[in-house]
C-alpha cells in the first residue's frame, strides 16, 4: 500500500508504478492492483480521480517474466497518489524484494511477515538505516474436512470428518520512519545495491509428523541445476549447424590461441544482440545462427559450443550484470547474464560476443559485477573475478608553444588503450567527424580544432586521435608576466569528490592510469621566471600521483601520471581519496610564470 506526494512536474514518473511476476509455467503468479486514486486539491476541494482499466498494462518482458504497470490519471503538482497492489504466489521459496529507501525522502514504511511455525526463512538486510523491529507469536488454527467412502452391503456412503489444526504464527514487523533519500554520489554503479532492504529465502520445512527438511541452496546447487537445463547446457551441446563455417574458420590455424580468436571475432561479426539478457536461449542457438539475431545466451553458448568443436577448454561463467545487482543468497534469480571463459594454463580468457566493441578480456561495461560462477563440464563450479586487474591507460602527448599574446597552438596525440579504447570505440563509432570535433572544442573550451585524424578500425592497436589545434584562454598577462598551468587546456578544475562523508564505494569501473607529457616553447623576449615544484602523492596499492617539470632554454616539460590501481575503492579509504583528488587539483593549478627580458 503506498501514498505519494507529487511536488513538483519531476515527480510525474511517480504516478507510474511497474510490478515483475514470474509467468513461465502454471500456476503463474498474478499481480492485481487495487484503490488506485489520485487526489488533488481543487478550489478547496479534494478531487478523486479513480484508476481505470485503460490505465492498466500488462506486458511479456520475455518467456519467464512479465510485468503489470499502472499509470495514474491526473497527475500534476500537488497531487496525493494513493494505490495498493497484491502479488500472489504460489511458490514460497522467498518473498518479492521491500525496499525502505528510495530516491525520494520516505515518511514511513512497514513490512510485516505472519508466517506460520512449518516454514522457517532465512533473512537479509541491508542498508545503513534503522529498522525498528518487532516480532510477536499468536495461535491459529484453521478447520479441515476429510470424506471417506464405504461399502456396508448394498449401502453406500460417506463419513466426514472435521478437525482443527492449531499452529503458531510468527509475525514480524520492521518500520522505517523519515527515511532520507539516497544520495546521489558520483561513481556509485548500482545505487540498489546500498538501498536499505529486506529479501527473506525459505531454509527449512518441519511439518507435523514428518521429517525436517532443509532447503538452503548452495551455488553448487544452483549451477548445477542451470547447467542441467535443456535451454542451457542442452544448447551448449548443439554443434551439427555450425561444422562447416568452423572449418573454413580454423584452416589452417594450428594454435589455440589463434583458433580462439577467430572463432570469437566470427561470432562477434557475425551475431547481433537483441538487447535480451539471461542466461537462458529463448529460441535457441541454431535458430539465432540462422537468423544472425540471439540474446546473450544464445550468442555466448554458441562460442563456447563452436570453442569446445574446435578442442578448446571453453566454459560459460554466469553473470549478475550491474543493473540487476549483487546477489546474497544463493538462487536462479540471482544471475542474469551469461559470459564465455576459455582457461589456458593458469589464466583465464574472458569473452562476451554480444557487443562489437568487446575483446578478449575487455568486457562490456554491464558485466563487470564483482564475482561471476565458472561451470565446467563435470558440474563443479568456481568463484571468477569479473573485475579487470590491469590498468588501462590513456596516454596524451602535446608538442606546443606559446607566443607573446598568450596564445597557444601545437599537436595533440591521445592514445587509448584497453577499456579506455572500449569505451571510444562505444561512444564514438559510427559518429559523423563534424559532430564529434563540435563536441570536442565544447568539452575543451576555447580550443580550435585544426586537421583532424583518428584510428579505431584496428581492435588490435589502440585507439589513436591526432589533431592540430589553437587555443588563446590558457594564459593570462599581468604586467610584465605571463601565467599559465602546466597542462594547459587538459587541467583538472573542481574535485569531483564533494562529500564530506562517503557512504558507497567508489566505482572507477576498471584500473586506470592518465599519462600527460607536454613540451612547450616559450615566446621570444620571454624567460621562465619560476616553475612549480615537482610532486609525488601516494594512496600505497590503491594509487599515486606524479608531477615532474623542468625547463632548458626555451622550452619546459611536463610529465604527469595519475594511476588509480583498484576498480572499487571502499567507503573507509574516501577521505584519503578525496585528500588525493585535492593533491592532483591543487598541483595542476599551481602556475608557471614567464616574465618579458
Amino acid at each position: 500500500e503506498t501514498r505519494i506526494k507529487i511536488y513538483t512536474k519531476d515527480g510525474y514518473d511517480w504516478g507510474n508504478k511497474a510490478v515483475r511476476y514470474y509467468s513461465a509455467v502454471n500456476p503463474t503468479e498474478k499481480v492485481t492492483f487495487s484503490k488506485a486514486v489520485t487526489y488533488n486539491l481543487v478550489n478547496g476541494a479534494i478531487e478523486k480521480t479513480k484508476l481505470k482499466s485503460d490505465g492498466e498494462f500488462d506486458e511479456q518482458a520475455n518467456k519467464y517474466w512479465s510485468v503489470k504497470k499502472i499509470a495514474m490519471p491526473n497527475v500534476k503538482e500537488g497531487s496525493v497518489i494513493e494505490y495498493k497492489y497484491a502479488i500472489r504466489s504460489p511458490y514460497t521459496s522467498n518473498f518479492p524484494l521491500w525496499s525502505f529507501q528510495s530516491t525520494v525522502p520516505v515518511n514511513y514504511s512497514k513490512f510485516v511477515t505472519r508466517i506460520p511455525e512449518y516454514y522457517v526463512y532465512r533473512t537479509n538486510v541491508k542498508g545503513s538505516v534503522a529498522l525498528q523491529r518487532q516480532e510477536t507469536l499468536q495461535k491459529r488454527s484453521y478447520n479441515y474436512t476429510t470424506k471417506d467412502r464405504y461399502t456396508n452391503g448394498r449401502i453406500v456412503g460417506t463419513d466426514f470428518n472435521s478437525e482443527k489444526v492449531e499452529f503458531n504464527e510468527s509475525i514480524t514487523t520492521y518500520i522505517a520512519e523519515k527515511v532520507p533519500s539516497m544520495k546521489d554520489e558520483a561513481y556509485v554503479s548500482n545505487i540498489s545495491n546500498y538501498t536499505s532492504s529486506i529479501e527473506h529465502e525459505l531454509s527449512v520445512l518441519r511439518f507435523p509428523n514428518q521429517p525436517i527438511k532443509s532447503l538452503s541452496t548452495t551455488w553448487d546447487d544452483v549451477v548445477k541445476n542451470i547447467y542441467e537445463s535443456t535451454d542451457f547446457g542442452g544448447e551448449i551441446k548443439k554443434n551439427g549447424y555450425f561444422e562447416d563455417d568452423l572449418k573454413t574458420i580454423t584452416a589452417g590455424l594450428t594454435s589455440n590461441d589463434a583458433k580462439m580468436m577467430a572463432i570469437y571475432l566470427f561470432v562477434k561479426n557475425r551475431m547481433n544482440w537483441n538487447n535480451y539478457y539471461g542466461y537462458n536461449c529463448d529460441g535457441g542457438v541454431k535458430k539465432a545462427y540462422k537468423d544472425k539475431v540471439g540474446n546473450v545466451a544464445e550468442i555466448n553458448l554458441m562460442l563456447i559450443a563452436m570453442l569446445r568443436a574446435a578442442g578448446i577448454d571453453a566454459n560459460p561463467i554466469l553473470v549478475s550484470t550491474r543493473d540487476n545487482g549483487i546477489p546474497f543468497f544463493p538462487n536462479r534469480t540471482a544471475y542474469n547474464y551469461v559470459i564465455c571463459a576459455v582457461e589456458v594454463q593458469d589464466a583465464v580468457i574472458m569473452l562476451d560476443a554480444t557487443d562489437k566493441q568487446a575483446l578478449p578480456n575487455i568486457l562490456p561495461i554491464r558485466a563487470l559485477n564483482w564475482i561471476g560462477r565458472i561451470i565446467r563440464p563435470n558440474g563443479s563450479s568456481a568463484e571468477m573475478n569479473l573485475m579487470p586487474h590491469f590498468n588501462s591507460k590513456d596516454v596524451v602527448n602535446i608538442i606546443g608553444s606559446l607566443d607573446s599574446s598568450g596564445k597557444v597552438s601545437g599537436k595533440l596525440r591521445d592514445q587509448y588503450f584497453d577499456y579506455n579504447a572500449f569505451l571510444y570505440r562505444r561512444n564514438y563509432a559510427g559518429v559523423a567527424k563534424e559532430s564529434y570535433l563540435e563536441k570536442l572544442e565544447k568539452r575543451l573550451e576555447g580550443i580550435e580544432i585544426g586537421e583532424y585524424n583518428s584510428t579505431m578500425d584496428d581492435f588490435s592497436k589502440p585507439v589513436v586521435e591526432n589533431f592540430s589545434f589553437t587555443h588563446n584562454r590558457v594564459s593570462e598577462i599581468i604586467g610584465d608576466k605571463m601565467y599559465f598551468a602546466p597542462l594547459l587546456f587538459l587541467t583538472s578544475k573542481e574535485n569531483p569528490f564533494k562529500q564530506e562523508k562517503r557512504e558507497y564505494p567508489v566505482d572507477f569501473i576498471f584500473p586506470k592510469q592518465d599519462k600527460y607529457t607536454i613540451t612547450m616553447t616559450i615566446p621570444d623576449g620571454f624567460a621562465v621566471e619560476s616553475l612549480p615544484a615537482p610532486a609525488a602523492v601516494s594512496m600505497g596499492d590503491l594509487g599515486k600521483f606524479t608531477f615532474n617539470i623542468s625547463s632548458a632554454g626555451k622550452q619546459i616539460q611536463v610529465a604527469v601520471s595519475v594511476d588509480i590501481n583498484e576498480s572499487i575503492v571502499s567507503s573507509e579509504d574516501y577521505q584519503m581519496l578525496k585528500d588525493f583528488y585535492k593533491s592532483i587539483i591543487d598541483k595542476e593549478n599551481e602556475k608557471i610564470v614567464l616574465k618579458k627580458i
